[in-house]
């Protein structure tokens, strides 16, 4: 295990974590033997994971008729076995979480998708959330639409670690740092201690070039003066915007801003770096991780893309290589009539549904389970 490409990640100074839960992965020990020897340093969860974990096994069946047999709605069954799941693998990762004094070791649960565009309410669901979680490792995942920024300022200011999550855009990443910022400075104001609030801003990567890329193959098929260019830019503009990301991160939290809540205790908010997993299937099953290795950052994958690194991944830190090339990268979409900011918008939006749509898919289910159980009483 001394050569694993996953462990020697942590040596550049990356985190890597697992986008994936699943209650046998905990009970069976694998998570535990992830950690340590796969040197796995946290978890993210979202909807679509769960509807996934639930729906493929008979794991959750149990509890979900007992809870069913106590009264209770669709609602409260996810948030029983989604609490409970996560309660359970950050006490997994609680002593790694220790360890390494609050840095890693934390477990991510996000706020129901349908109040994505909603400020108090999201604001509400985060504070009881974090309550009935308990623990001090968890993040609460809030997407980083126009209504959700204010609720992560207010959020961080309270003392409530957040994962950022569904950003796309550049312009919205620096509105994000600056919610982050702001709500620190809040409560510094208050006087109130700033050394055990966590955050990470969770840019979405592949999901940026599966937009990208279409528009550029349609270029490249009019073989126009512009194809050439479009096939020099083709598959790089979501590295390209991750490189940007880190440079946009390392400046703001190395001005004199950041480093008066420095001073105090405060934490960078880490770029972490999400939607790892390759979608095109003529692009490496490692190309979002072997590019975008850099210190202070943490890389979110699935199970699959973590069993790929560990068998044919070469570490080394490139997030930082190339920047000059990326800002160009960046800069020929204009010439080629693709609006960035607009594409990624547009992924913002499809973001939110898609996290809509498993829900929904999974409260349907549940509803379905508990007139059976109901049925059948006792």
């Amino acid at each position: 295990m001394k050569n694993n490409p996953l462990k020697q990640l942590g040596t550049f100074g990356q985190s890597i974590w697992l986008d994936y839960i699943r209650r046998d992965l905990i009970k069976s020990g694998k998570l535990r033997r992830l950690i340590e020897e796969d040197g796995v340093r946290g978890m993210t969860t979202n909807p679509s994971i769960f509807e996934k974990a639930i729906v493929d096994g008979q794991d959750y069946d149990s509890d979900i008729r007992e809870i069913v047999l106590k009264g209770k709605g669709v609602e409260a069954i996810y948030e029983a076995i989604s609490q409970h799941d996560v309660q359970s693998a950050a006490d997994n990762f609680r002593p790694l979480y220790d360890s390494t004094e609050g840095e890693d070791g934390y477990v991510s649960l996000e706020v129901n998708p349908h109040l994505a565009n909603k400020t108090n309410e999201t604001i509400d669901e985060a504070r009881r959330l974090w309550s009935a979680l308990n623990r001090p490792n968890v993040f609460i995942k809030v997407p980083a639409t126009a209504n959700g920024l204010p609720a992560i300022q207010q959020l961080i200011s309270e003392g409530i670690n957040i994962n950022v999550t569904l950003l796309f855009g550049l312009p919205r990443y620096r509105q994000v740092v600056e919610a982050y910022i702001a709500g620190m400075e809040v409560r510094a104001a208050q006087g109130k201690p700033l050394k055990h609030v966590a955050s990470v801003a969770s840019f979405f990567i592949s999901r940026i070039d599966a937009t990208v890329d279409p528009l550029l193959e349609k270029i490249i098929e009019q073989a126009g003066q512009k194809a050439d260019l479009a096939k020099k830019v083709h598959g790089q503009v979501a590295i390209a915007s991750a490189k940007v990301a880190y440079q946009i991160c390392k400046d703001i939290f190395e001005d004199e801003r950041f480093r008066k809540l420095a001073d105090k205790g405060a934490r960078i908010q880490r770029l972490l770096l999400a939607s790892t997993g390759t979608k095109n299937p003529n692009y490496s099953d490692v190309k979002y991780i072997e590019s975008l290795i850099g210190k202070n950052t943490v890389n979110t994958v699935p199970l699959k893309t973590l069993d790929a690194y560990r068998d044919h991944g070469v570490p080394k830190a490139r997030l930082e290589e190339d920047v000059r090339d990326a800002h160009w990268v960046l800069a020929q979409l204009s010439e080629l009539g693709i609006n960035i900011d607009k594409a990624t918008q547009q992924l913002e939006d499809e973001g939110v549904e898609k996290f809509n749509k498993p829900f929904d898919k999974l409260m349907e289910i549940l509803k379905q389970k508990s007139l059976q159980y109901s049925r059948r009483g006792p």
